[in-house]
């Protein structure tokens, strides 16, 4: 027999009442949480722990299982996985490692992520090889509180996947324990689905989500706009995909895009900026070492190009005319006095000798240095930076950058210097520097739910920081100014001095080809 709903709303309105009362409690405690994490992030930091264990440079760092469990990996191809030791009560943050998984890698690790829901860790690698295996036992070891104990990958292997031509830099991954992607110098980005197995072998594996025609070696998507992906390397752009497969949703989106909707996945907007120096001898290819969009709110991208700075950029900025972002930039460098004429030209650079450069055209050289290999979304609109990070040194190696805080309110970078930044995300002052590594820091990872970062470069160790309310032994603030006044002058310089023996490279090459008598036959004579 059937019953009015009108006679059972006011049975109900009590269960409703208590469930909005119970959402609204739940919301008020998250919110107190995450403005007491932001409260001790504003802190100065100082260091709580050292890691020991690996035998070579730290490459990878990630937070797994809700933050219970950091794992790293890097040169010495095996993964430690690192838990609190609840009997340790000297230490505020006690991480030891329980387990050591040796990947079987031939190569130096660059990254190492648990895939969600599971017990998976897919590591990427310089060999060209990502491999998958399921730390359950390791995991099971830890949770028994016993000593680190070592593991083969022929113990916990669930896949080999050889699909990439080249060294594999990044792993993202999505809410799934099957599906994963992956970006590689090799220019391509591939979706990998561990329910399909394949023999890459045999020339099945599925075509690249994106091959962007260059060199790649960063990659990143946020949670709130999975359909969107970030990648960058070896060009002057950050470029955003958007693989929704529907053209008229990507158009009405994005305006009318060029190709929109063929393949996979569309090009929809690039992050750019202008040159950093107006002058000539300041000859260097544009490079970015590391890309994230905002997981606190989905549109906001930073950039970390080689030799320069941060960027920031959002997904919602309209595109900009040329003329516009050259004003813009000419703005943005003109705040670091880039492009006056008593400070354009590094000190350091005036003093080296020219290259011999006998019968080389330096316009034809400095363009096969500046240009990348090919520019497939050349006619893709352009959206320039909201802000610019500076004072870190980002040559030597490939540098992360990460969003930092319960709201991303920071932006967190290392460099060359041994230290790692951390500037205010919404007006670019420096908030802190820290010293993070002896030679370089490459990684900065900020815990899930502690006031907690995770840090990593040369060294064979990871560094723990947490906000101290006393003096911070490992804070360079009190040297600011000399730190960024130096990276500024060793970077140039150092920019200088790779893209003069690059241009000493090719003169060589190309008068040799003068001597055997190969030069007319291979210089292109129809243009």
């Amino acid at each position: 027999m059937s019953t009015d709903i009108h006679d059972q709303i006011p049975r109900l309105l009590p269960s409703l009442t208590n469930l909005s009362q119970k959402a609204s409690t739940t919301s008020d405690v998250e919110r107190l949480r995450r403005w007491n994490l932001f409260r001790a992030l504003n802190c100065t930091l100082d260091r709580v722990n050292v890691l020991e264990g690996h035998s070579g440079c730290v490459n990878a760092l990630s937070w797994a299982e809700d933050g219970n469990l950091l794992i790293s990996g890097g040169d010495d191809t095996t993964v430690r996985l690192w838990s609190i030791d609840p009997s340790q009560t000297i230490q505020e943050y006690p991480f030891t490692c329980t387990a050591v998984v040796n990947t079987g890698h031939r190569a130096n690790i660059f990254n190492a992520k648990m895939l969600p829901h599971s017990s998976r860790v897919a590591t990427a690698a310089g060999d060209a090889q990502i491999r998958v295996f399921d730390v359950k036992t390791a995991l099971a070891s830890a949770n028994l509180g016993k000593e680190e104990i070592s593991h083969s990958f022929a113990q916990t292997q669930v896949a080999i996947i050889r699909c990439h031509r080249d060294s594999i830099k990044r792993i993202v991954t999505e809410d799934s324990p099957d599906i994963f992607l992956s970006v590689s110098e090799d220019g391509t980005v591939r979706q990998h689905d561990l329910r399909t197995p394949h023999d890459c072998h045999s020339g099945s594996c599925t075509a690249p989500l994106i091959d962007i025609g260059h060199e790649l070696s960063t990659l990143s998507l946020s949670p709130l706009s999975p359909h969107e992906l970030v990648v960058a390397g070896e060009a002057p752009y950050g470029y955003l995909f958007d693989r929704r497969h529907l053209r008229r949703t990507i158009e009405s989106n994005w305006g009318a895009i060029p190709n929109a909707g063929q393949g996979a996945t569309t090009c929809v907007r690039r992050f750019g900026r202008q040159s950093r120096s107006n002058n000539s001898r300041y000859i260097a290819r544009d490079h970015i070492t590391g890309a994230r969009i905002s997981d606190a709110n989905g549109h906001e991208v930073i950039l970390s190009y080689s030799g320069d700075a941060v960027y920031l950029y959002s997904t919602k900025d309209d595109p900009e005319g040329k003329d516009d972002m050259s004003i813009m930039q000419s703005s943005l460098l003109a705040s670091e006095g880039v492009g006056n004429s008593s400070t354009s030209e590094p000190a350091q650079e005036r003093d080296m000798p020219s290259p011999n450069l006998r019968g080389v055209s330096i316009s034809r050289l400095d363009e096969s240095l500046t240009r990348p290999r090919q520019e497939n979304h050349s006619n893709v609109p352009i959206v320039l930076p909201r802000h610019r990070y500076i004072g870190l040194r980002n040559i030597a190696t490939v540098k992360d950058v990460n969003f930092f805080g319960p709201d991303d309110e920071w932006v967190v970078s290392g460099s060359d210097d041994g230290n790692f930044f951390i500037w205010n995300k919404s007006d670019g002052n420096l908030h802190g520097i820290y010293e993070g590594d002896g030679s370089v820091v490459n990684v900065v990872e900020g815990h899930p739910h502690f006031p907690l970062a995770a840090v990593s470069g040369i060294d064979n160790t990871v560094k723990l920081f947490s906000p101290t309310s006393t003096f911070s032994s490992f804070s360079r603030m009190d040297n600011a100014e000399q730190i960024i006044e130096t990276n500024r002058r060793a970077g140039s310089a150092g920019i200088v001095r790779a893209d003069l023996a690059a241009l000493q490279v090719l003169a060589d090459l190309r008068n040799a080809m003068d001597n055997e008598g190969l030069r007319p036959t291979l210089e292109c004579t129809h243009q």
